[in-house]
């Protein structure tokens, strides 16, 4: 196993000291209480931004909230880039608060609009409720361009963990036609195989708040029907297909169940054809994002993510190098 990063080690026993039980032995709404009550040891002050505001999509089950934000420098009138943006938190935790510092910071890093989705969560709203909340969220969002002040033509998607297995799907469906097109996925640390088969699973079984038991629980959560595990929209590396979907950037951590199948995932864009950039973090955990004020690399991560963002949409609008 890769040596752990000396921050990741700090917290894990801080963790472990605490008592704090893992999110597979507690009911839903006892995790994501216990989600919610970690944030404010985890996550530092959220940087300021030039705006932010709550909006709601049209959806099948009634209103998807959104939250709206623009980066600190960019012009109040410009029609900005935009990243759609699906939290983590395995499908059952997580919401527009929970993902709130995530958000503000890649507003900045990336100068330009991020809109977060507020998606179904499971157990009560099992597969594929997300993934239509999350596609209902675009099509609004694009629809709306002109109001919400984005460049449709420059619109990303992407998300953590979860987020990010939302995030792929939407990519290939925007390829397919049934969404609006998003020219790059973000995907960041992602489910990418609800089958759990990859030898991270066999791996990373202790020592992390994310092992391989917690992974399990969400996904019987999400996806109870073990047929609904082999859709793509479900499990997006068993799509046909890559050719053809946005450009991708793919992180991992060593230290993360997810590990060989986002790893997999990548080398699979790249074999279709698909530009990707693969970053891999050896000493890190999987929820590093949320976890600013215990983990020294995710500031610099998020800026890198930023500038990958910012770069992407330059190469979309054809402009030149700077």
């Amino acid at each position: 196993m890769a040596a752990m990063h000396p921050d990741v080690v700090a917290l894990v026993r801080a963790i472990r000291e605490a008592g704090r039980p893992p999110f597979e032995a507690l009911a839903p709404e006892e995790a994501r209480a216990a989600y919610s009550a970690g944030r404010a040891a985890l996550q530092p002050p959220p940087d300021p931004v030039a705006e932010l505001r709550d909006l709601a999509a049209p959806g099948e089950a009634g209103p998807v909230q959104l939250r709206l934000y623009r980066g600190i420098g960019t012009e109040s009138d410009a029609a900005l880039p935009c990243l759609l943006y699906l939290h983590g938190g395995g499908w059952v935790l997580g919401d527009l608060d929970s993902h709130d510092g995530i958000c503000r910071r890649l507003a900045n890093a990336a100068r330009a609009c991020v809109i977060a989705v507020d998606y179904r969560r499971a157990p009560e709203h099992p597969f594929p409720a997300a993934i239509r909340d999350a596609a209902a969220a675009l099509a609004h969002v694009a629809a709306e361009a002109e109001v919400l002040r984005i460049d449709p033509a420059r619109l990303a998607v992407g998300g953590d963990s979860a987020g990010g297995n939302l995030a792929a799907v939407l990519a290939l469906m925007g390829r397919d036609g049934s969404l609006p097109r998003s020219v790059f996925q973000m995907l960041l640390y992602p489910v990418i195989d609800l089958a759990m088969a990859g030898e991270s699973y066999a791996r990373v079984t202790d020592g992390v708040p994310i092992t391989a038991a917690t992974m399990r629980y969400f996904i019987d959560h999400y996806a109870p029907d073990a047929a609904d595990r082999m859709d793509w929209r479900a499990s997006p590396i068993r799509a046909p297909r890559f050719a053809g979907a946005p450009p991708a950037l793919v992180l991992t951590c060593a230290h993360d169940p997810l590990c060989d199948e986002g790893l997999a995932y990548a080398k699979r864009l790249d074999r279709e054809g698909v530009p990707v950039t693969a970053l891999h973090l050896g000493d890190q955990m999987h929820g590093i994002l949320t976890m600013g004020r215990a983990i020294g690399a995710t500031a610099p991560v998020l800026d890198f993510v930023g500038a990958m963002l910012r770069e992407a949409w330059r190469s979309a609008a054809g402009e030149p190098v700077p």
